[in-house]
């Protein structure tokens, strides 16, 4: 009787090494989620500060690299792209850059220091992932940078630059709970947007406060 040859009818010999090493690289690739690596791109060229196109172009290709080399899980059913939320998104982000900037420069040209503080500022979306980008939103943002993240509870510990009087403190928390809003506007799921609009711990009423605008 004639051995099976290798390939053929009844072969029950073993995959290559090779073969098996260019399935788990094709897995690895299809772990690039494009979702994640565009999140990536935007917090890179947030990082640097300077959105050219060499800096988009960089942080796509670490977004890639970093999703290949780290796979995870999928996040389709985490993050929703609004067109429309998106746009006022960045609309309203440019224009806190700006606010932000100016008070943080008359604070730096004052005669006196100014008094700063550390937040506890707790969210009212329970998705990690909304928790991770409004914490990256809000560090962006000149004069705030969160120090911690409380998972559990979803509070963020941000620290303030001019936050000496009890409205300045209100205003900032005011702020990052609406950044918050923003965020999930812009790329939360269907249970993000209803967490929101539950209220939950550190509702405030949209648009109110002294600081509309």
């Amino acid at each position: 009787m004639s051995e099976p040859r290798p390939g053929g009818e009844g072969h029950t010999g073993r995959v290559s090494p090779q073969g098996g090493t260019r399935r788990r690289h094709r897995g690895r690739l299809r772990a690039a989620q494009w979702p994640m690596v565009l999140g990536l791109t935007l917090m890179w060229m947030l990082l640097w500060g300077t959105p050219t196109a060499a800096n988009a172009l960089t942080g796509a290709l670490v977004g890639v690299v970093v999703c290949v080399v780290f796979p995870l899980p999928p996040i389709e059913t985490q993050v929703r792209l609004r067109p429309a939320g998106i746009l006022r998104f960045s609309l309203r982000f440019l224009l806190d850059m700006v606010v932000s900037s100016w008070r943080l420069n008359r604070y730096i040209l004052g005669l006196r220091p100014p008094l700063c503080a550390v937040l506890a500022v707790r969210l009212r979306c329970p998705s990690d992932l909304m928790l991770t980008a409004t914490s990256i939103a809000v560090s962006a943002v000149p004069g705030s940078n969160v120090l911690d993240v409380h998972r559990a509870s979803g509070t963020l510990f941000v620290h303030v630059v001019g936050a000496g009087e009890k409205s300045e403190r209100e205003r900032a928390r005011y702020e990052v709970l609406r950044l918050e809003a923003r965020v999930v506007g812009a790329f939360g799921t269907r249970a993000d947007v209803e967490a929101l609009g539950a209220g939950g711990p550190g509702n405030f009423r949209k648009g109110g406060g002294p600081w509309r605008r």
